[in-house]
């Protein structure tokens, strides 16, 4: 017979904020997770936890979380810009100089790539490498969009779908998923760039 698994239960502190705030406490964890902060995978937690308790509010918890992702990363965004290339440098250490080349030559992908990872995925790093080299603000939220309501959205689904069992699927199979996701953003991107790239003249 199989041992069953644990499930995994948040804190009842963290219970307890959760339900009290609601959207609103997604939205400010994963804005500060994003900027000045770190809280890995709480955020992710959080909104399984809520969409389990109330599904059919997770379309509105995931977008919370999304925004506030967003949010948090203009933030870091906008203090790498007017701290320049010398913050990013500060920040990135001897791995600088690739970043820098990889953003210059893929700006939308790496911002896409590297927000749909799970920790400890650098992703910070590449947020103040995008403000301190001036990616356009454009490029830079429609990237991180994207990423980001993959990422919710596909949790507020697993957790509609599987319940209390979507925390820890999330927890032991964290890179997994986000090797599946990201596997099949980059064959959409691709097949993207394929389908509109500019026709040659005859």
């Amino acid at each position: 017979m199989d041992t069953p698994t644990p499930k995994f239960h948040l804190p009842l502190w963290l219970q307890a904020i959760v339900a009290s705030a609601g959207g609103f406490g997604l939205f400010l964890i994963a804005f500060l997770d994003s900027s000045v902060l770190t809280f890995p995978i709480i955020n992710d937690l959080m909104l399984i936890d809520l969409s389990v308790r109330n599904p059919a509010r997770m379309p509105y918890y995931a977008a919370m979380t999304t925004l506030g992702s967003v949010g948090g990363c203009l933030l870091l965004y906008y203090l790498a810009r007017k701290g320049g290339e010398a913050m990013f440098h500060k920040h990135a250490g001897p791995r600088a100089q690739h970043i820098h080349a990889w953003i210059n030559r893929n700006g939308f992908l790496s911002i896409l790539v590297t927000a749909l990872l799970p920790p400890p995925v650098p992703f910070k790093i590449f947020v103040i490498a995008a403000g301190a080299l001036e990616m356009p603000v454009g490029t830079f939220v429609l990237g991180l969009l994207a990423a980001r309501s993959i990422r919710f959205f596909g949790e507020g689904f697993l957790a509609i779908r599987y319940g209390d069992r979507a925390s820890e699927f999330l927890l032991t199979h964290k890179l997994d998923v986000a090797g599946i996701t990201l596997g099949v953003v980059l064959c959409l991107y691709l097949l993207s760039r394929i389908a509109f790239r500019p026709q040659r003249a005859s």
